[in-house]
């Protein structure tokens, strides 16, 4: 099932032009983190998509490190040196859609591409800044960009997306203006950049500096720039945003020949025998200085380094305990240069501060770039985080944009039975953790019935799309590695849905699930039912039916046990069950849990557990 509307095409934005701003600034000018000020800053923006009547509809992007304002659409004449950096995903029924949002995107403070930086010309001089211009945070950019959507008479907005450094601005705008922003994406970034991270900006920078061309950032109208300072600080960059394997595939140790270049072109002779890694950094470095300006490059970069937002706030978990807005944190699995355990690093902080996040990590073979040329999912997972700005959520009052998501999924009577009577042992408003969540069938039948927050846990992303489409928290994870973001006893109720017999350590996933939440709910097949021990008596073989519908050797339940099995476990592990449900349903199955010889009878078993000593009951 899909939120979005049924009849969505793809299109583009068309034609766009870029809009330059002077900020109404107040008395004495904008006053940086550090202390310094400026009294006149431009802000160069772009608009996509029509502002709704009620302003509910504004989305904001933050550009990466070498971005600007030209997020989407084409410039008339067209630019190929300037293409627009995010065209794939915004536009009519792409991620974010401009049929519904209203999008906007700013070049930052200190950048070359229309708001005021060290190129600009400097109010009490009219000559560029060059050595002047003052060292910015993350903080800086972010509170520009705020008086920007202030003076455009936005004082609310719908969301705020970005990667990269436009991910820290992201996790920024969430810390330092919670009331103004209702959900954030945070797309391979994170909240302080590693020593090797740190490592690459320093020598780019070094690069530069130690260029004689740079003349201490005061060589604008000499007719010289620190090109090659420049150009060596971007092949060093696009070294880290490129992963191993797609090195290797796009060039391993191949050379150029003669046959592979055209003589008498520019590049034609000089490539030969040349790596062709080395010509596409080549490349890229001479392409960027076409197009960045190297001081600009050094206070952004400096930005970037210096941004550390646990250190602001005491620790992070302190930063995160400012945040109000529904958080989506994406990961690009191959992205060595802000790495996945950075994103989860956030995730975790904001999960232990109580915060709504859901978090995903998606394959993407291309490393950091990947959020901008190749992700598989990311179009569809954000916009399914997107709030639905036409009509409000049937799934969570107030939340997600649940249209025809809210429809509950097709089940078989056995799952429809299991899903009631877990619904009717969860007491009203409870808080809810739903591991191994699937589609969040179960999270959306809580949520209308009994009116309970829910948070999934989901390894597959096709499914941890679905569940953030209806509305519900989740956080792409494999159970079997323990739940270690969560804080002890953060929940009523921990909920293991016909998974028990399908992870790794059965034990592991039972004892995090009775740390996390005061009970459990658990089901799963029983192999000691009277028809799986009559297909083993007359066949000598591996029942194979409904309850158990795989081969053996195809099979996902990896652990096949008894309801007695189950029993003996919770004793040696001081786990007390406080309610059992026999599922069955055959006539033979019914008599026999009639009798009282439920594991004979029942094709699976629920179980309400808690801990030995603690008071049942949520």
């Amino acid at each position: 099932m899909s939120s979005t509307p049924p009849s969505r095409s793809f299109g583009t934005v068309g034609v766009v032009r870029t809009h330059v701003v002077r900020l109404e600034l107040p008395p004495g000018g904008y006053v940086l983190d550090n202390g310094a000020r400026l009294t006149e800053i431009d802000v160069a923006y772009e608009t996509y998509g029509r502002r709704s009547a009620s302003d509910d509809n504004v989305v904001f992007v933050c550009h990466a490190l070498s971005g600007s304002a030209h997020a989407a659409g084409q410039h008339e004449p067209a630019d190929p040196a300037e293409p627009a950096w995010w065209d794939e995903m915004i536009g009519p029924g792409r991620g974010i859609d401009t049929s519904h949002y209203h999008v906007i995107c700013a070049n930052i403070l200190g950048g070359c591409k229309g708001t005021t930086g060290p190129a600009s010309a400097a109010p009490d001089t009219g000559k560029p800044y060059g050595s002047r211009f003052p060292d910015l945070t993350v903080g800086d950019v972010v509170g520009v960009h705020r008086l920007l959507l202030l003076q455009l008479g936005i004082r609310r907005l719908a969301a705020v997306v970005g990667g990269s450094f436009g991910g820290m601005q992201v996790l920024e705008w969430a810390i330092r203006f919670p009331g103004m922003v209702a959900r954030c994406i945070i797309i391979a970034s994170c909240a302080g950049l590693t020593a090797q991270a740190l490592a690459f900006d320093i020598v780019g920078r070094k690069a530069i500096q130690f260029d004689p061309d740079w003349q201490n950032g005061d060589y604008y109208g000499t007719g010289k720039a620190p090109v090659k300072g420049l150009s060596l600080a971007r092949k060093v960059g696009h070294i880290t945003y490129l992963s191993r394997e797609i090195m290797a595939e796009k060039f391993g140790r191949e050379r150029w020949t003669a046959e592979d270049v055209t003589p008498g072109t520019a590049d034609g002779e000089s490539r030969v025998n040349k790596f062709q890694v080395q010509t596409y950094l080549e490349h890229q470095g001479e392409k960027f200085t076409q197009r960045f300006d190297a001081n600009s490059y050094l206070k952004i970069t400096r930005a970037m380094d210096e941004y550390d937002a646990a250190a602001r706030h005491g620790s992070l978990e302190a930063a995160c305990a400012r945040i109000e807005a529904k958080v989506l944190v994406v990961a690009a699995s191959s992205d060595w240069l802000f790495p996945p355990e950075q994103s989860t690093e956030i995730t975790n902080a904001m999960v232990r501060a109580g915060k709504a996040v859901s978090y995903c990590l998606l394959t993407a073979p291309y490393g950091h770039d990947a959020f901008l040329v190749d992700v598989e999912h990311l179009p569809d997972v954000i916009r399914a985080f997107l709030p639905w700005v036409e009509r409000p959520s049937t799934v969570v009052p107030g939340e997600q944009h649940a249209s025809d998501a809210a429809a509950p999924a097709v089940l078989d009577s056995e799952d429809r039975r299991e899903y009631q009577i877990i619904t009717r042992m969860v007491r009203p408003g409870s808080r809810v953790l739903d591991l191994g969540c699937g589609s969040g069938t179960l999270l959306t039948m809580l949520a209308r019935e009994k009116q309970t927050r829910g948070v999934g846990v989901e390894i597959d992303v096709r499914q941890v799309i679905d569940v953030i489409e209806r509305g519900h928290e989740v956080l792409q994870a494999d159970i079997d590695g323990g739940l270690a973001m969560i804080p002890d006893g953060s929940y009523d109720y921990a909920i293991l849905s016909e998974t028990l017999q399908v992870v790794r350590k059965p034990r592991l996933v039972l004892g995090e699930m009775l740390r996390v939440a005061k009970e459990g709910i658990v089901s799963f097949p029983n192999f000691a039912n009277w028809r799986h021990r009559a297909s083993l008596w007359l066949t000598g073989r591996m029942p194979k039916n409904k309850g158990l519908p795989f081969e053996w050797y195809d099979t996902p339940n990896i652990h096949l046990f008894t309801y007695e099995d189950f029993v003996e476990l919770c004793r040696v592990d001081g786990i007390r069950i406080l309610d059992v449900e026999f599922l069955t349903d055959d006539l033979v199955g019914k008599a026999l849990v009639g009798l009282g010889a439920g594991n004979l009878g029942a094709n699976s078993v629920l179980v309400r557990v808690t801990r030995d000593g603690r008071e049942g009951g949520a």
